[in-house]
């Protein structure tokens, strides 16, 4: 089922607020504290060559410290409120769990108005840098490569979703904030919008945050979220992984369409297979049934009904044929969010609360808040 939204592109909401600025300070105390200078030399100034990323709320650059270790150090925006929330997110939620799948937060550095993360640097950059570059780039992933990212995700989501207290849902499951070491090993990165769960609670509602093309209807809908929404998004990840396509697609046929519509289409015409990557050189029978598997496993992730929707540690289970045979299971139709204006949802929205439209300079995003009456 399609659902219809009154605004396109990114969605954007605070995560864990701290009007004072104070809660950043305490969480240093978890992890190490970087002076400004230091990391300024580690950056060469920070330099426009030791740029390797830049979002809506600050850049990433590429450095080393003085023992040599390489780093990625993200400078949030000073004059972003957004991105205080951000970084008092991301350290509420990396600055005490360590875990493979996790990239790995060295510390950080609170001086003035300066909110600075520094990371382990990864070797390949982003999943969306090597899976949605040009040809030659995406040919480095092979079919055995790309189903250990999917499986490493997986691992991490379960870790943040089942294993650690309280859990935490990442609310921003995209290519882009995957990040792969230089063997490929991937990390989750880009914990600015997450929530944290305390025990015994199964959801929560929100502001809606997240990138359109990932997010769960339900959640875009209605500010719900649960952990369902992450599975969503990684249901989503999964079909680009395998495909090696872009989420939202324009062709002179169809227009614009959306990858997990086209998914389900294929599944209902028994032609998945016909969306697995052609750039991949599938090692015979096995590998092709194996990546057709993978990609039912997506379609069930990103079910319209979200209690239909596998956990995370099932979701396992499923790829690896452990326990579980996917096609012993009912596949449904999924739900997609597109970027057009539907009357119903907007009047329901409106009911509960008037919007604000805030436009980004930064990037091409659109943050979309919920206030008060």
């Amino acid at each position: 089922m399609k659902f219809l939204l009154p605004c396109s592109k990114c969605f954007s909401a605070p995560g864990i607020i701290d009007d004072n600025n104070t809660h950043g300070v305490q969480f240093l105390q978890n992890v190490r504290n970087f002076k400004y200078k230091e990391l300024k030399v580690a950056t060469n100034d920070f330099h426009p060559s030791n740029k390797i990323g830049e979002g809506g709320f600050g850049s990433v650059f590429k450095g080393k410290l003085n023992d040599g270790v390489a780093v990625a150090v993200k400078v949030l925006s000073a004059e972003s409120k957004q991105g205080d929330r951000e970084f008092i997110s991301e350290l509420a939620s990396l600055s005490s769990i360590r875990h493979q799948n996790l990239v790995k937060m060295r510390g950080g550095c609170v001086e003035g108005r300066r909110r600075i993360l520094v990371y382990d640097y990864m070797e390949h950059n982003s999943l969306a840098h090597i899976l949605l570059g040009d040809e030659k780039t995406r040919s480095k992933l092979g079919w055995r490569a790309r189903r250990e990212i999917c499986l490493g995700i997986a691992r991490g989501l379960v870790h943040i979703h089942e294993e650690v207290k309280p859990h935490i849902v990442h609310r921003d499951i995209k290519a882009s904030n995957i990040l792969l070491e230089k063997n490929f090993h991937p990390r989750i990165s880009d914990f600015g919008l997450s929530k944290l769960f305390p025990q015994n609670i199964s959801h929560i509602s929100t502001r809606v945050a997240g990138t359109l093309g990932y997010l769960a209807p339900e959640y875009a809908i209605t500010g719900h979220l649960t952990r369902k929404s992450d599975v969503y998004s990684f249901g989503v990840l999964i079909l680009q992984i395998v495909s090696g396509r872009s989420i939202v697609d324009f062709d002179m046929e169809l227009g614009e369409h959306y990858l997990v519509e086209k998914a389900w289409e294929m599944y209902k015409g028994k032609k998945l297979v016909d969306l697995v990557d052609s750039s991949l050189e599938l090692d015979g029978n096995i590998s092709e049934k194996e990546a057709v598997q993978f990609l039912k496993v997506g379609l069930l992730c990103v079910q319209e009904k979200s209690s239909l929707r596998p956990r995370m540690s099932t979701a396992i289970k499923l790829m690896t044929m452990n326990e579980i045979n996917v096609n012993n299971v009912e596949i449904g139709e999924p739900g997609v969010i597109t970027d057009n204006m539907d009357l119903k949802i907007a009047q329901r929205a409106e009911r509960s609360s008037p919007l604000s439209i805030k436009a980004s300079m930064q990037s091409p995003q659109i943050y979309l808040y919920y206030k008060k009456n």
